[in-house]
């Protein structure tokens, strides 16, 4: 009986053997590989932390400060030095009006002693003459000049009508008939109206 039973187990062994190496062998699926390519990793952008971008937004913010504050400093230097050029510019008017007319003062000077001498007012009147055309020249060098009044027509942006002349012929009406005080113009706009009689 137990050479029998020994038998059975060995019979049974090789029966389970044969019936291991009879089993068709299945194909193993390949294990793809799930880690990705270099060139997605390149493709997809990395997300940023909170900390990241909000480094970056200070960072952006404090740039911003900077080029505001170098802004407005060169608005302030511009704003200094537009007003001193003015300042400037107003001062170096004065002086190149004011060297413009000491020469007539020195010739003032000069004719005030002759007068006080003098026994003839022809050669008095004609030094003073001299004078006032000597003025008038330094003044149109500096751009001022009279306006026209005799014979002209009425005009408001140049005279100022200070009296009417009634009963004046047809061709004056409207016209200047006298100046009472010269006006002027200083590079053609009027600093002073000329002073005028019109006809009516």
């Amino acid at each position: 009986m137990a050479e029998e039973l020994k038998d059975k187990e060995v019979l049974n062994q090789e029966d389970t053997k044969n019936t291991q190496q009879e089993q068709p062998v299945v194909d193993e699926e390949p294990v793809l590989d799930e880690s990705p390519s270099e060139e997605a990793e390149e493709e997809t952008p990395t997300e940023k932390t909170p900390e990241e971008l909000l480094a970056e937004a200070r960072a952006e913010i404090e740039e911003l400060k900077t080029q505001a504050l170098y802004r407005q400093a060169e608005f302030e230097n511009y704003r200094r030095r537009t007003i001193k050029e003015k300042a400037d510019l107003i001062l170096n008017g004065s002086k190149s009006a004011v060297t413009a007319l000491l020469p007539i003062v020195d010739d003032l000077e000069r004719a005030l002693p002759s007068m006080k001498k003098a026994e003839d007012v022809t050669a008095v009147a004609e030094g003073v003459e001299l004078i006032l055309q000597k003025f008038l020249k330094a003044l149109a060098g500096l751009g001022v000049k009279q306006i026209e009044t005799e014979g002209q027509d009425f005009n408001v942006d140049l005279h100022e009508a200070i009296a009417q002349v009634p009963g004046v012929p047809d061709e004056q009406k409207g016209r200047v008939i006298d100046c009472v005080e010269k006006g002027y113009t200083l590079n053609d706009s009027v600093i002073r109206h000329a002073k005028v009689a019109v006809g009516m």
